[in-house]
């Protein structure tokens, strides 16, 4: 038992959310740890084919005796965080937010948006980077969730609950947002980057747990990686929806957008590249590759992988090594051995 760590290996949207709900069962974790803040979305479709999607709980939210925690290196939007609650029915006990989480501020989200982020890099204007802005310059106006009234009720030392939760030799999983190439460190495409660090090293500085307790580190990917609308920086091998979903032999056709600003993704074929650069920062001893029903709509979500598709994903092995588990689709997960 200890940390399980689930990052995203190359822009965002790899499928982290789908990716955290099957390991959250699979390893019975007793908590699952969200770090980041609105700009990301994490959907999940369940069993009965219900699709719902988070931007600020954990999607284990929707797993029955689950601990949900947003630690200190969280940023919450209160309205957004007010209907996920809502929406999935959390019981306060289920519920636990670090003191020092930062509030994204009416203030925060029009200072991007006069900015014109979105125009200049991509950005979804949520104002979680203006967030990270306030709370790295010691701004006496910021907002911790510890000064916020309706917060109260949750109000809890992660950092020493989860210290409890591995001492009782209890599973924990920290759900990771965005994706390496986006990293305001890592990235090579600064300044089209997000506004935090974005790899598992990271995460688990957020989440407030030891690099000692770590014991997986679980790499996802796409099979055709996407970068969100506009001017959000390269994107190698760009292709359309379009050669997609006339290749992979669908019967409508594909297409993905944003969780959090609705707009239509770009998308690209794999490119080794940035998912090298995350396999030399993060040392992942678990590949997820996801959207492979993109290569063959015939096996989407299914627990099969076809001819066609096998000769794509031994391609993409031997150009980064061992995948471990495979999806083909919004509720199919499972190990590729």
């Amino acid at each position: 038992m200890g940390v399980s760590v689930i990052f995203g290996g190359q822009w965002g949207s790899e499928g982290k959310g789908k990716t955290t709900y099957f390991f959250a069962k699979k390893l019975h974790a007793s908590t699952v740890v969200r770090v980041g803040g609105t700009n990301s979305g994490h959907t999940v479709v369940n069993e009965a084919g219900v699709r719902t999607a988070f931007q600020t709980l954990p999607v284990a939210a929707l797993l029955e005796g689950i601990t949900c925690v947003l630690p200190a290196g969280s940023y919450i939007d209160l309205d957004i965080l007010s209907k996920e609650i809502e929406m999935c029915g959390l019981e306060s006990k289920r519920l636990k937010i670090h003191p020092n989480a930062i509030i994204i501020s009416k203030s925060n989200r029009n200072m991007e948006a006069e900015k014109h982020l979105n125009r200049e890099i991509g950005s979804t204007e949520s104002g979680t980077g203006e967030a990270v802005i306030s709370r790295i310059s010691r701004n006496q106006n910021v907002q911790l969730a510890k000064y916020t009234e309706e917060l109260r009720p949750y109000l809890c030392d992660t950092d020493e609950f989860l210290r409890m939760e591995l001492r009782h030799s209890h599973e924990v999983i920290i759900e990771g947002t965005q994706g390496f190439g986006l990293s305001v460190l890592h990235s090579k495409e600064y300044p089209y980057s997000t506004s935090r660090d974005t790899s598992a090293a990271a995460f688990v500085s957020e989440a407030g747990v030891s690099p000692f307790d770590v014991k997986k580190i679980i790499m996802t990917l796409r099979a055709f990686p996407i970068r969100v609308a506009g001017n959000s920086g390269p994107l190698p091998n760009e292709t359309t929806w379009e050669e997609i979903t006339q290749s992979a032999k669908a019967p409508s056709k594909i297409l993905e957008y944003t969780t959090v600003t609705k707009k239509l993704r770009r998308v690209a074929k794999f490119d080794s590249d940035v998912v090298k650069r995350s396999i030399i920062s993060n040392c992942p001893n678990i590949v997820v590759l996801n959207h492979c029903d993109y290569f063959d709509y015939s096996i989407n979500n299914k627990e099969i992988i076809s001819t066609q598709a096998e000769k794509e994903i031994e391609k993409i092995e031997l150009q980064i090594g061992r995948i471990d588990y495979i999806g083909t689709g919004d509720r199919t997960l499972f190990s590729r051995r």
